[in-house]
């Protein structure tokens, strides 16, 4: 009985956050078009005020000497500065400004082309062949892309080109982050990467735009409902359930359930905001979802194939976004 109820707790966790994480992104829409909510703003406090919370959980718990043991080793504390600024904040930033240009539903399905590019960049490297289940990934991501772009019309977009460059840089940036966090993920609770690779892209940002340089009379009690949902909701809670679910479930659930995440944010947009999405860009949001399916099947058929050790390596997918990523 026990166990059941852990299962059921670890799926609520898994599609509370993902769906956290897509309306998270729908709700910054609405702070750009209505508040103009200026997004160098919006990404540095969300980021500072999430990793603090992040990192006061992890205090909260047995492994806090965690917290600034990271620090201690200077090729790990390198690694984790990189990570915090070209991991966390570029992912972050890219995909707000995606956003901001375009809509959420866009920006969270561009993001996540990232496992298509890994792939492309593993076989570049000759780090693994080119299999039949990868054609048919890319192939997926390819007519998605161009249905969703398009609607289905080779002659102009549907979607503002500054949206999809930093759609794809967003994607370009989770391929990045998902690949360099394996080492510190390996070594350390998730929750002490994450909230320390936010504070560090907040600060930096900070140099930017500060936190504070904000009209806070300007905003209505909307606008601060909607920022609180933003941060603590979309971000800070979506992080913790997922990562909290990986307890209790198997990696396969946790990828399947995560990407919840990209429909949520494709339904919260169509249907809160009234954004139009034509036939064609319905079909290129089911090739991208049919995307992340195949792959998080795959990925659950190689643990399967691992030895057990093997199957307890930390499982980064989704820790993002939201990544929210």
């Amino acid at each position: 009985m026990r166990k059941t109820n852990t299962r059921r707790m670890g799926l609520f966790l898994v599609i509370t956050g993902a769906i956290l994480w897509g309306i998270g992104g729908t709700v910054a829409q609405k702070l750009f078009q209505q508040f103009a909510i200026e997004v160098n703003w919006l990404v540095t406090t969300r980021l500072l005020i999430a990793g603090v919370l992040l990192l006061t959980v992890q205090f909260c718990r047995k492994e806090r000497s965690q917290i600034l043991g990271v620090w201690k080793n200077r090729k790990t504390a390198c690694r984790l500065i990189i990570f915090g600024l070209f991991g966390m904040l570029a992912v972050q930033y890219t995909y707000m400004a995606s956003i901001q240009h375009g809509n959420a539903a866009v920006a969270t399905l561009l993001q996540y082309l990232a496992p298509v590019m890994i792939i492309l960049y593993s076989l570049i490297r000759r780090q693994s062949v080119l299999t039949r289940q990868d054609v048919l990934t890319v192939s997926l991501a390819l007519a998605g892309c161009f249905f969703l772009l398009t609607n289905g019309s080779i002659s102009q977009l549907s979607v503002p080109a500054p949206a999809i460059v930093w759609g794809v840089l967003s994607g370009v940036a989770l391929a990045f982050y998902t690949l360099y966090a394996v080492p510190l993920l390996a070594q350390y609770d998730s929750l002490v990467i994450v909230g320390w690779a936010m504070v560090l892209g907040g600060v930096a940002l900070s140099f930017i735009h500060p936190p504070w340089r904000m009209d806070f009379h300007s905003l209505t009690a909307e606008a601060y409902g909607y920022l609180f949902f933003v941060i603590i909701f979309g971000t800070m809670l979506a992080f913790w359930f997922y990562i909290e679910s990986l307890q209790s479930l198997l990696p396969k659930e946790t990828s399947l359930l995560g990407s919840l995440e990209p429909l949520a944010a494709v339904f919260a947009t169509v249907l809160w905001l009234n954004e139009p999405f034509g036939w064609f860009q319905w079909v290129g949001a089911a090739c991208i979802l049919g995307m992340i399916l195949i792959l998080a099947l795959k990925k659950e058929s190689a643990s399967a194939q691992a030895k057990p050790k093997e199957m307890k390596s930390p499982d980064i997918k989704g820790f993002t976004r939201g990544s929210g990523s």
